[in-house]
């Protein structure tokens, strides 16, 4: 039998010993500058970026006025940036956050789904709830937009069509923060009906190290702009409540818990990620000047490939301590098991961290 030979851009599954899966990796690792430090697959390639894009979508609404005028909070900010769980703290904050822009659930564009967490769905079908569009795992983004459309003076119908002033101005942070012209960026619709960007994972990652740059700049006193300062309170946010970004033993939420506001990461569906690492040893030791920025896509759209993966990169670049990084080893360490809790396969790491420098 000839042995197949695989790229260096793999995670491979097997089951007895053959081959079940491959799953292509790739994966950016920059500064705040957008020096590319590490790669895995093509850092170059082009991604729907999907949720992940949350922290510039929110950093749109926070610019027209509409939080401030909204007085939404730190806890608000954080749903605005989330694809949770829609767990009941989750869903009466969205609600809370419409009542505070004079806005109804009617006036939500994202429509009911299911929970991301099976057991919370499960509870719903006991009770016998219907999920509407206040329990999308987007909603806090939604009733982020509608204030936004307010605080901008244009109709809350149709916020979520790509020429409504709002979507334009998130057209222009998302640019303005990747650093690339408009025709660098690609536009799709996004499953919470509302415009998704696509661009390179080295811009996505440098985007992150931003946030996270502007976090550390804003609690020194040194954030000159008001974008860098809204950035910052965006990453803080985040960190401050990962509970609400997440949700009950989710990775953004164990991520951001474990690591106790040195990172922040946020989930975009099928299988792309970003992390922003705030400056420190970490950072200083791989190359970075300043923050540092992490982005991967899993070709396939595996989440639970994508997870073991970038808990695997966060311990081959040596950020945070053991301790840490202790916190994901159930997604780290992957078992193939079956209905018996029996082991029926490994998961082998393949891909190659490439060094820029």
């Amino acid at each position: 039998m000839t042995r197949t030979t695989y790229g260096d851009n793999l995670v491979v599954t097997d089951r007895g010993g053959v081959v079940e899966n491959t799953h292509e990796i790739h994966a950016a690792v920059t500064d705040a500058d957008g020096r590319l430090l590490f790669y895995v697959g093509n850092p170059h390639r082009i991604t729907l970026i999907r949720s992940a894009a949350k922290p510039m979508q929110a950093l749109a609404v926070v610019e027209t006025g509409g939080a401030d005028q909204s007085s939404f909070d730190s806890v608000d900010l954080a749903l605005m940036c989330a694809s949770h769980s829609s767990e009941e703290r989750h869903v009466q904050r969205a609600r809370q956050m419409l009542d505070k822009v004079g806005a109804t659930e009617d006036d939500l564009r994202c429509g009911g789904q299911p929970s991301i967490t099976p057991q919370v769905t499960e509870g719903w079908w006991r009770d016998g709830v219907t999920p509407t569009a206040v329990y999308n795992c987007c909603s806090g983004k939604h009733a982020g937009m509608l204030a936004g459309a307010k605080a901008l003076g244009a109709p809350l119908t149709d916020y979520h069509v790509q020429d409504h002033p709002i979507q334009q101005r998130v057209k222009r942070a998302v640019e303005e923060v990747a650093n690339l012209a408009p025709d660098e960026i690609i536009w799709g619709i996004d499953g919470c009906n509302m415009p998704a960007p696509a661009y390179p994972l080295t811009a996505l990652s440098q985007s992150y190290a931003l946030f996270a740059k502007a976090s550390s700049d804003l609690a020194r006193d040194a954030a000159t702009t008001e974008r860098e300062r809204w950035m910052g309170r965006i990453y803080d946010a985040m960190a401050r409540h990962p509970e609400q970004v997440g949700g009950d033993g989710r990775f953004c939420t164990i991520l951001m818990e474990a690591f106790e506001g040195r990172l922040i990461g946020k989930l975009g569906a099928d299988a792309c990620y970003a992390i922003g690492v705030k400056e420190s040893e970490d950072t200083r030791r791989l190359g970075a000047k300043g923050a540092l920025g992490l982005a991967v896509k899993v070709g396939d759209g595996s989440y639970s490939i994508l997870y073991a993966v970038l808990a695997h990169l966060l311990e081959q670049l040596g950020i945070g301590s053991p301790g840490e990084r202790e916190a994901l080893r159930a997604f780290h360490e992957l078992k193939m098991v079956n209905s018996m809790g029996v082991q029926t396969g490994t998961v082998n790491f393949q891909y190659k961290l490439h060094s820029v420098l």
